[in-house]
């Protein structure tokens, strides 16, 4: 029995958030495991000029302020998904907002971007870059509650962040502040990534090569919303979409006494949705954009099958809570055998595989 095995029952007497925040503390003091294995090379993956060694990342929400980006990556994920980050500090929505849903193996948040803003947040980034740190790290922007400009907070995010990662994700999906959902509408979100693009374009030149830019979309988008989020990402030249975030809806199936709190459902009831809006996102691409799937991820299996919807990679938190830190090397152990069984000889061979 693995030693979180033995110790998660100490969480039932702490709060969910209190449990987040002593994970954070004991990553940051060196107390996290660190597995090192070299991935099997079926897994590797190439994407926007970036070489993954396995599509299974760690998603936004956990390492909000960007202070476990390497013991994360220690884990054994294949990139790290650091915040989601505001132009200025603010506290959040008030506690309690964080809720186990024990028996449905499911989060509820309602956080509300709760953050230290840019300033820690790229200045712990620029030092393991300039400390010459390896691994594939994004940075998720989103924006503040009592901003009056959504776009200028997205593009002083974008501006300020562009240095120091990888990868860009605009988050325009969180349902836990007020709005933000409303520019996934279809002028809103064209207004905004045709600002955010033309920014990175500015503060990264493209002799410096391409930064990826990343929509990060919610899985309660209906097929006509979602076909306005294809359109309006092949027309802005956007370069990938996470699918997706927290649901606001709510499955027959809960048994948590916590079911009927207020915010976004993450975890394992989230599978289904998640899944099913990846793959008409994908149908609606054709395969002409990268995609990020997102959302009750628990097992090689699940990962399986957000890849053969049509994701090229995948992303994970929620499940964490409940399987332990040394969830990323089943997950992978598990994919590699199952791409394997089924006759892929490269993860990307399985893409979208359901889907033709």
């Amino acid at each position: 029995m693995s030693l979180y095995a033995l110790t998660r029952p100490l969480l039932n007497f702490i709060s969910p958030e209190q449990g987040h925040t002593l994970a954070i503390k004991g990553m940051k003091r060196g107390l996290s495991p660190r597995f090192m294995e070299r991935d099997d090379p079926i897994l590797a993956t190439r994407l926007w000029g970036l070489e993954f060694p396995n599509p299974i990342g760690l998603a936004a929400g956990f390492d909000k302020n960007a202070e476990v980006v390497d013991p994360a990556l220690d884990l054994g994920f294949g990139f790290v998904e650091a915040g989601t980050v505001t132009p200025r500090p603010q506290p959040g929505n008030p506690k309690p907002r964080l809720f186990r849903l024990e028996e449905d193996r499911g989060v509820i948040n309602r956080f509300g971007f709760n953050s230290e803003g840019l300033g820690p947040f790229v200045s712990r980034l620029k030092a393991r870059r300039d400390a010459g740190r390896g691994g594939i790290v994004g940075a998720n922007v989103g924006k503040n509650k009592e901003s009056t400009d959504a776009i200028e907070d997205y593009v002083t995010g974008v501006e300020a962040t562009c240095a120091v990662a990888d990868y860009l994700v605009c988050n325009i999906s969180s349902p836990n502040t007020p709005g933000l959902r409303s520019l996934q509408a279809r002028d809103d979100m064209s207004a905004l990534l045709t600002q955010v693009l033309a920014a990175r374009d500015k503060a990264f030149p493209q002799a410096l090569g391409r930064l990826p830019l990343l929509v990060k979309v919610a899985p309660d988008l209906d097929d006509g919303a979602l076909a306005d989020v294809a359109q309006v990402a092949l027309e802005t030249g956007v370069d990938g979409i996470i699918m997706g975030n927290t649901t606001l809806s709510r499955p027959d199936s809960l048994k948590s006494a916590h079911k009927g709190e207020t915010g976004g459902l993450s975890g394992a009831p989230l599978m289904t949705l998640a899944t099913d809006r990846l793959a008409m996102l994908y149908r609606l691409l054709n395969g002409r954009l990268p995609l990020i799937g997102a959302g009750g991820v628990a097992s090689g299996q699940d990962a399986y099958l957000k890849i053969r919807a049509g994701a090229s990679l995948v992303q994970l938190y929620s499940a964490l809570v409940f399987h332990g830190p040394d969830l990323v090397v089943r997950i992978k152990k598990d994919l590699a055998a199952r791409l394997k069984a089924d006759g892929f000889s490269h993860v990307s061979e399985a893409v979208g595989a359901d889907m033709r």
